[in-house]
């Protein structure tokens, strides 16, 4: 069976088991009231930069899923632009420090019945392309953190479950494959947890996307205007508005997965949606150019 390297490993996160367990012990030292483990939490949203700037929201959102044990994890990312195809792994396994996570292959196989999937399989064992193209139909070997940034804390929280790994265009067909995929996960009578993988807005000279200038001003911009638009489409459950949101404003890098992932977790009984929590890189380094990050979950609670 072929293994996916993990990447980022020793750089955007730690190395090994026990600094990775470390880390996460601080950052859940923090843990505050909205992202404690609950079993009727059934899905989240995460961001995916390096564990210096976002992982501390990136686990405590995640660890909100851990009030129950979980039989398969889907996991919605990748950098994807409206025209790039959908994307699946189909079979295999991925590293992490604590182990490797299986992908469940009758779920992909499921999923691949139904839908239009550039599909990467053991015999061409790369990374999504994070431009959003893929060459000739095949997929290149550009690394791809939206998924790998998650995974180490998906194997630590549920150390049983295998992983469905689905990289989600931002249009209206993510709705649809989120609505199929928690569908095909109760058919298949998996206890299912839901993530959905996004940074938020990308500021400043580094990302081509300067419209309020520079400095406090523009940081205080993106808090309060930009970044707090697409969290209201999120706290308010409505998918479509997310992507609408994203096209118009470039405040989330992969809407797609965002629009996925509620709608599976709308499907699995979530009624309402809460932020865990939010900063900005700036918040850690502070550039001309920085990143806003949010931790969102859904929740059965009424």
């Amino acid at each position: 069976m072929k293994t996916k390297e993990a990447h980022f490993r020793g750089s955007w996160y730690p190395s090994t088991a026990g600094e990775c367990e470390d880390q996460i012990k601080k950052f859940l030292e923090s843990q505050e009231a909205g992202s404690s483990p609950n079993r009727l939490n059934v899905g989240v949203i995460a961001p995916h930069a390096g564990w210096v700037f976002s992982g501390g929201l990136a686990c405590r959102a995640i660890s909100a899923l851990a009030g129950e044990e979980a039989d398969l994890v889907i996991l919605f990312g990748t950098h994807l632009r409206a025209q790039s195809p959908a994307r699946i792994i189909s079979q295999g396994t991925w590293e992490t420090p604590f182990g490797d996570l299986h992908i469940n292959e009758e779920f992909a196989g499921k999923m691949m019945e139904l839908f239009d999937f550039d599909v990467e399989t053991p015999d061409e064992f790369s990374f999504f392309n994070m431009s959003g193209h893929a060459p000739n139909n095949r997929l290149d070997n550009q690394p791809d953190n939206t998924i790998e940034l998650q995974l180490p804390f998906v194997k630590y929280f549920f150390k049983k479950a295998k992983i469905a790994v689905i990289g989600a265009p931002p249009r209206p067909v993510a709705m649809e494959m989120g609505k199929v995929a928690a569908e095909i996960a109760e058919a298949m009578g998996l206890r299912t947890k839901i993530i959905g993988s996004t940074d938020l807005t990308h500021y400043g000279p580094s990302y081509g996307f300067s419209p309020a200038g520079s400095g406090e001003k523009a940081l205080e911009w993106v808090k309060n205007e930009n970044d707090q638009k697409i969290i209201d489409a999120m706290i308010g459950m409505d998918p479509q508005a997310v992507l609408d949101e994203a096209s118009s404003h470039d405040n989330a890098c992969c809407p797609g997965a965002v629009a996925a992932a509620m709608a599976a977790s709308k499907r699995l009984g979530a009624k309402k949606a809460a932020l865990s929590q939010y900063r900005t890189s700036a918040d850690i380094r502070f550039g001309e150019s920085f990143v806003g990050y949010a931790g969102i979950v859904f929740s059965r609670q009424p």
